[in-house]
């Protein structure tokens, strides 16, 4: 799902204008980047956690040239499937695992 047919989705379940909807999913999506900024975690019960790790910085190598190349310490931020969630996707395995898209159902 990309976000535009999230904004569709919310829309018309919400029985919003999309230009409406598209301003909810922005301030969520914003609210929950701006926490991960700060180095908050966020936790939607049911759904998840995305929390921000710390990396240390470490010695790579350039894949054209096989040189050293120095890579700095960085913070990324990392989602945890909650339990629901996780259930919910392993139950549905009456579908079969297809490396394409879902275009058929």
């Amino acid at each position: 799902m990309t976000k535009s047919e999230l904004i569709e989705a919310i829309a018309a379940r919400g029985e919003l204008t999309k230009a409406r909807a598209e301003m909810v999913v922005n301030c969520v999506f914003e609210s929950m980047t701006e926490a991960l900024k700060r180095g908050e975690g966020i936790e939607i019960r049911g759904y998840g956690s995305f929390t921000v790790r710390p990396y240390k910085p470490y010695a790579g190598r350039n894949p054209r040239t096989g040189q050293p190349v120095p890579v700095p310490a960085k913070r990324l931020p990392f989602f945890k499937v909650g339990k629901e969630l996780k259930e919910l996707v392993n139950g549905s395995r009456h579908r079969p695992i297809t490396g394409g898209t879902d275009e058929d159902d």
